[in-house]
């Protein structure tokens, strides 16, 4: 079989959800099934982040026309043709909702991690709204002859609010996330000098709502300060307040900030999957986040959930993880019964049977 892959996003910094959701999946589908060919269409020719992924049965192909032209053009003309570009191939698949064309005999396979941009647009900046419009992910759905959501949660949507037929939609959940590196440990129970956020400083991850539970907390006698991971718009407002800004970090660095945290805080008002709660988890710390359906599904009881947009009990919740004995401990052995029930190589095991059945459909 082979598959054209749109790899728009690895030209992304590699810290991006879609950008690790398809680096991972490509690692184990080029090593399991590299008797496939893996065809990896990257426009521009700008630098991919992360270590090669030129092995096993994957190949990339660059494109000379820049990837902003690539995605107006097949938004705007349907051209030029994903599946053309790469050489011709049996299935596309797109690991994220895109401005991509691809020829009406070719089947298409798409992944969706959530509906956010269609329910909460205004978390979004104009040029991210452009993007969805250009991509008509509605559209695409309906074309695709198989779509994928990364859980449960997502897939109910889908078929609900595109219409799309429960037949062709498929659940299929992500790995955990970055697994550890070989020097990271797992924290101790008794570590914790740090409430943790890890990810793009963006309206739509309500860091606003954590730094305001966290203010709240230390009123009443936390002593854990507020620790932020990534980059965003929102950085010069965060700066601003009580929480230490440390900027993205490198596998290497984010392994020794988890380590060093109390606990992971996502309070995102809505999640598809959600990596970092599990990340945190892997590396035996547990998490805080939004009381959504799709962490109900990836953490079991490895995290407290607390309701959206409520900082009171956010702020509740970081007393409760630094002042109660063995809370900690207690919601990381329970992660650890969730995180059993994902792998990088079981979705990529199930996505290829989906990309196989897509390719024999009529």
């Amino acid at each position: 079989m082979r598959i054209g892959v749109d790899g728009r996003s690895l030209a992304s910094p590699a810290g991006r959800g879609v950008a690790h959701y398809t680096r991972a999946l490509l690692r184990e589908l080029g090593t399991t099934f590299s008797g496939d060919q893996w065809v990896v269409l990257v426009p521009g020719n700008g630098p991919v982040p992360g270590p090669p992924l030129d092995h096993g049965g994957i190949t990339l192909r660059r494109s000379r026309v820049p990837g902003r032209a690539i995605h107006g053009a097949g938004a705007i003309a349907a051209r030029p043709r994903l599946d053309r570009l790469v050489g011709g191939c049996d299935v596309v698949w797109a690991p994220a909702p895109a401005p991509v064309a691809v020829s009406l005999a070719v089947p298409l396979v798409l992944t969706v991690h959530d509906l956010s941009f269609e329910h909460r647009p205004e978390d979004y900046s104009a040029y991210e709204r452009v993007w969805h419009r250009l991509a008509h992910p509605r559209r695409l759905a309906r074309r695709a002859s198989r779509v994928v959501a990364v859980s449960e949660a997502t897939r109910g949507q889908v078929i609900r609010e595109w219409g799309l037929p429960d037949r062709i939609v498929r659940t299929i959940h992500s790995g955990p996330g970055r697994e550890p590196g070989a020097q990271a440990e797992r924290s101790p129970s008794g570590g914790g000098g740090y409430v943790l956020a890890v990810g793009a400083l963006e309206s739509r991850k309500r860091l606003g709502l954590l730094v305001e539970a966290h203010a709240r907390a230390q009123a009443r006698g936390l002593r854990a300060p507020l620790v932020l991971a990534g980059e965003g718009p929102l950085r010069a407002e965060l700066e601003m307040t009580q929480a230490r800004l440390v900027g993205r970090m490198d596998d290497a660095g984010l392994d020794a900030l988890y380590k060093g945290a109390l606990a992971v805080a996502c309070v995102s008002a809505e999640e598809g999957f959600g990596f970092t709660p599990l990340e945190a988890l892997q590396r035996g710390v547990p998490a805080v986040v939004t009381d959504l359906p799709p962490f109900a599904e990836t953490l079991g009881g490895g995290a407290l959930r607390v309701p959206p947009g409520e900082p009171e009990a956010l702020a509740l919740a970081l007393l409760r993880l630094e002042r109660e004995s063995g809370l900690r401990e207690q919601l990381v052995t329970a992660g650890a019964t969730a995180l059993d029930q994902l792998s990088w190589s079981r979705a990529a095991r199930e996505l290829h049977a989906v990309l196989l059945e897509a390719a024999g459909s009529p």
